[in-house]
C-alpha cells in the first residue's frame, strides 16, 4: 500500500509523528537561552562554598578546582594579617599598661615627697613636747626665714599642753637680719611664757647665723660630732680688673654718687671704700658677739679664738661654754621635759604655694642677682 493509501487516524487518537520531539527540544533551547549559564553559575558558587568550608575545616586548598593555588595564597595572607593584628593589639595593651604603672609610681613619689597639708599644724590633746625645725640657709623666702620660724614658735609657745619647746637647728647660717629677727622673737616669747622652757638641739651644724639664733635659748644640746661656732661676719666677691686688662675689656660705670659703685667687681678697688666695708663688718660682728654674750653669760669660757670665726665639734663646744651638753631631741623631751610625745609645729608651705613662689619670684630673683653683682651683702657665715 502506498503512502497515499494509508488510512487517516481516527479522531481523538494521537498521530504518529517521529520528528516532533527534536523540534520541541530545539524550541525549548530557543525559548530559555540563559538556563545553561545559570546552572553553570550555581555550580561555580557551590564549588566555591565547598572550597571555603574545606579551608575552614583545615583541609587546606580547593576541592578539585583549578583555583587551588589562589586559595592557598589567600589563606597564608589571611594568617599573616591576623597575626600582625594580634601583635599590634598586644603591643597597644602593654603600652597602656606600662603608662598606667608609670603614672602610679609618679603619684606615689609625689605623695611621699610633697607635704600637701601645707601649714596645718599637728595637735594633741595630751601633754607633749613642742618642736620647731630650722633647716637650711637662714634667708628671706626660705623655709628657714624669720616669718616661717617665728610663726612656728608662736604656735608652739601658745599651746598650753606643751611642756616645753625645742628648736632643732641644722643650719650653716645666712642673713644676719633674719637671724636677728628670730633671736628677738625668741626673747619676746620667753618673757611672755616664762614658765615654758625653751631648748635648742643641734643636729649636723649650727654655725654663724644658726648659732646667732641658738644663743637665745635657755640651753643648747649638741651631738659630740656636731659643728658649732663660726661667730663672725663676711662679705665676699670677685675682682676681674686684671683679667679685663688682658683681654682688652673696658668697664664703663656711670654713677651720680662717688660711692654708688662701691665694691664693683669690674672696677679697681678704692681704699676708702674698702675701709668703710671693713668698718661695717666689724660693727655687725660686734652685734653678733653681744648677742652671744647676752645669751650664754658666764657659761662662756675665756678663749681668744672664741669670736674669731672658728668652729668646733659639739664636744669641744660644750667645753668652751657654747653648748650645755650632749643630747638629742628625744633625750630632751623624755628626760628633761618629761613629755616624750613630740609634736612638730613647723610651718610648711603646701605644693601650690611652693610652685607659686618658685615661678613668681624667678624674674625678681634674676633681676636682684644682676643688681647684686656689683655689691656684696654681708653674711653671717
Amino acid at each position: 500500500m502506498t503512502e497515499q493509501q494509508n488510512p487517516p487516524n481516527e479522531p481523538g487518537q494521537p498521530q504518529d509523528r517521529p520528528d516532533d520531539s527534536g523540534k520541541l527540544e530545539t524550541a525549548k533551547q530557543a525559548d530559555y537561552p540563559l538556563e545553561r549559564e545559570l546552572r553553570a553559575g550555581d555550580e561555580a558558587t557551590r564549588r566555591e562554598s565547598d572550597e571555603r568550608r574545606a579551608r575552614m575545616a583545615g583541609k587546606g586548598g580547593a576541592v578539585g578546582g583549578s583555583n587551588s593555588s589562589g586559595g592557598w595564597e589567600r589563606d597564608v595572607l589571611e594568617k599573616v594579617l591576623m597575626a600582625s593584628l594580634r601583635e599590634q593589639r598586644a603591643a597597644r595593651r602593654w603600652k597602656i599598661f606600662f603608662r598606667f604603672v608609670g603614672l602610679a609610681i609618679l603619684a606615689l613619689i609625689l605623695y611621699a615627697a610633697i607635704d600637701f597639708k601645707g601649714d596645718v599644724l599637728t595637735s594633741t590633746s595630751g601633754r607633749h613636747t613642742a618642736m620647731v625645725t630650722l633647716d637650711g640657709e637662714i634667708a628671706a623666702g626660705t623655709p628657714a626665714s624669720a616669718d616661717s620660724i617665728n610663726a612656728s614658735l608662736q604656735a608652739a609657745f601658745a599651746d598650753t599642753t606643751a611642756a616645753g619647746v625645742i628648736l632643732k637647728i641644722n643650719s650653716p647660717g645666712g642673713s644676719p637680719v633674719q637671724a636677728g629677727i628670730i633671736n628677738d622673737e625668741i626673747h619676746r616669747l620667753r618673757k611672755l611664757y616664762p614658765d615654758k622652757p625653751f631648748y635648742v638641739v643641734v643636729e649636723e651644724i649650727c654655725a654663724s647665723g644658726g648659732y646667732y639664733v641658738a644663743a637665745a635659748a635657755d640651753k643648747i644640746y649638741v651631738d659630740k660630732a656636731s659643728i658649732v661656732g663660726s661667730i663672725g661676719v663676711l662679705m665676699d666677691g670677685f675682682g676681674f680688673t686684671g683679667l679685663m686688662d688682658k683681654v682688652g675689656v673696658q668697664r664703663r660705670l656711670y654713677t651720680s654718687g662717688s660711692n654708688k659703685g662701691m665694691l664693683d667687681p669690674f672696677s679697681p678697688e678704692v681704699p676708702r671704700q674698702k675701709g668703710y666695708a671693713e668698718a661695717m663688718l666689724k660693727e655687725i660682728h660686734q652685734q653678733f658677739i653681744n648677742v652671744v654674750k647676752e645669751g650664754r653669760g658666764n657659761r662662756l669660757k675665756s678663749d681668744p679664738e672664741l669670736f674669731s670665726g672658728l668652729f668646733w665639734s659639739g664636744e669641744r663646744a660644750v667645753e668652751l661654754g657654747l653648748a650645755d651638753g650632749l643630747g638629742s631631741a628625744d633625750y630632751v623631751a623624755r628626760d628633761l621635759f618629761k613629755a616624750e610625745d613630740i609634736v612638730d609645729y613647723t610651718v610648711k608651705e603646701n605644693i601650690a604655694e611652693r610652685v607659686a613662689k618658685r615661678f613668681g619670684a624667678a624674674a625678681g630673683s634674676a633681676a636682684m642677682k644682676v643688681m647684686l653683682m656689683s655689691a656684696s651683702v654681708p653674711s653671717v657665715r
